[in-house]
């Protein structure tokens, strides 16, 4: 039976700001509500605590280890009883380590052990739980009727904050993105309540979760509709001649109007820059002789042609973009990396600010000996399923007009990020927002930059939705109990 702890403002009051006293009283609280726990020092608590961006590691306070929705209860009302903020950490992918709590001292309610996914065969509806991986979906699904929904390529990433936060990947301009395929979760609240949330049940939280969910409460259990998986996609690149700013702005001119008027709803696609090369990357669904006519009008234009196009079954695609990697991953997953990353949403560029991302590409970026990257990928444009949801129809802010999708990411293969590296990206982002309005561009909190302030971030992730957002904030979690440096603020209500 599912319970709620009593929550007792005698106790939190008693409780002493010493974090030593809050260890000692969430340990006591946990062991009582008999949630389980990592031992501090054990090799459990060493890989749960360690970040993907080893760039910002973080002391929680504990690390509840759960195995039902029991437990997460009992945790969530453990961590309000104490006064500790709480963070549910589905992959631990997260960019800012906010599944760390962004900060020390936080109750951390790690949930890869939860990772079953189950399809039902009659409605097609997949029931996953909130600390599954995505190669672990993709694989789970297919095996057990060749279904799939929307979402990124990386398999060692969270369906959580994944999907919660938007979901991106290379069947988005074909399908959307994984928020837009959720169509039911079980959700415990900050009073270490159980809610159902969906359109009909709960429907203001079930759209503050689709795009805002870590700020509202911790997802066990997701419910997504399903399609039936390709039985053919083809990944392709093409080698893009980009070693001057006025080629780069030629070349993008060309992609851009394609993307907007042309591209077919099949193919999904982004631009991969690096110091060693810039490719047209994708993926289409469907054959390769399907694609090569697809891509041709695009290729013609450039004066471009395919340098690699290969065909496969739905899951040699994930596979292939995975790059040799492990597809079906589980508990424990260890990988990490040392960065700094940032992102952008805009609309279609002005010729001026793709001369200005393309004199600071060949300038600045060429001249900084580090392994970065930019993904510029083919977000929008008039087939595109990503951006014809309705813009109120999640708390997802990003709809409509939106064109391009970019991720910025420059790392070390070594020691420390260093102290004068973030002016890089910073400035990079500056060469495409100087020229653009505020209602041209915002950022995508599944790369989360943890250098804004929390007002700026809110505003840059969430626009139009965040009002909303905060008068929801209040009313489901006054005090924050969950929190992180960039969670959404509750308004003040009178």
């Amino acid at each position: 039976m599912r319970f709620q702890l009593v929550l007792s403002a005698t106790l939190a009051a008693s409780v002493s700001a010493n974090p030593l006293s809050k260890r000692a009283a969430i340990d006591d609280c946990l062991k009582s509500a008999g949630v389980p726990v990592d031992t501090r020092g054990s090799n459990d608590w060493t890989s749960d605590v360690r970040p993907f961006n080893q760039r910002l590691p973080y002391t929680p306070v504990a690390i509840a280890v759960p195995t039902s929705v029991e437990h997460v209860q009992g945790a969530v009302s453990c961590a309000a009883k104490v006064g500790l903020k709480v963070n549910p950490k589905s992959g631990g992918h997260s960019y800012a380590s906010f599944g760390l709590g962004g900060e020390n001292g936080h109750l951390i309610v790690e949930l890869d052990r939860m990772s079953k996914v189950t399809l039902d065969s009659s409605t097609n509806i997949a029931t996953v739980q909130a600390g599954a991986r995505l190669g672990h979906v993709a694989t789970a699904l297919y095996n057990q009727g060749k279904r799939a929904f929307s979402h990124g390529t990386c398999p060692g990433v969270g369906v959580g904050g994944h999907s919660l936060h938007g979901g991106f990947g290379f069947s988005s301009h074909t399908y959307g993105l994984a928020v837009d395929w959720i169509v039911g979760a079980t959700v415990v609240l900050a009073n270490g309540t159980v809610v159902e949330t969906s359109e009909t049940v709960n429907p203001q939280l079930f759209w503050a979760m689709r795009g805002a969910g870590s700020s509202f409460g911790i997802v066990v259990v997701f419910k997504f509709n399903t399609f039936a998986a390709p039985s053919q996609v083809t990944a392709f690149q093409v080698n893009l001649p980009w070693n001057s700013a006025s080629s780069i702005a030629s070349g993008w001119t060309t992609i851009q109007d394609w993307v907007q008027n042309t591209m077919p709803k099949e193919m999904n696609a982004r631009v991969f820059g690096s110091p060693s090369q810039t490719q047209i990357q994708g993926l289409y669904h469907g054959n390769s002789n399907n694609m090569r006519t697809a891509i041709q009008p695009l290729l013609s234009k450039l004066g471009a042609s395919l340098s690699n196009s290969q065909q496969y079954d739905w899951m040699g695609a994930f596979s292939y973009y995975t790059y040799g990697g492990t597809v079906d991953v589980t508990h424990p997953y260890n990988s990490v990396e040392t960065f700094y990353s940032k992102s952008l949403v805009t609309t279609a560029l002005p010729s001026s600010v793709m001369q200005n991302v393309g004199q600071y590409w060949m300038s600045r970026a060429k001249s900084t000996n580090r392994d970065w990257y930019i993904i510029i990928d083919f977000y929008g444009g008039v087939n595109s399923a990503t951006t014809k949801v309705p813009a109120n129809a999640t708390s997802y802010a990003y709809r409509g007009d939106k064109l391009w999708l970019y991720e910025f990411y420059d790392r070390v293969n070594s020691g420390s990020y260093p102290s004068n590296g973030f002016s890089f990206l910073d400035g990079w982002v500056k060469t495409f927002t100087d020229g653009l309005t505020t209602s041209q561009w915002g950022m995508y909190i599944n790369y989360a930059d943890p250098t804004m302030s929390r007002a700026d971030a809110q505003n840059v992730y969430y626009r139009q939705s965040l009002n909303k957002l905060k008068v929801l904030k209040a009313q489901y979690d006054p005090t924050e109990v969950f929190y992180y440096p960039q969670s959404i603020e509750p308004a003040t209500l009178t």
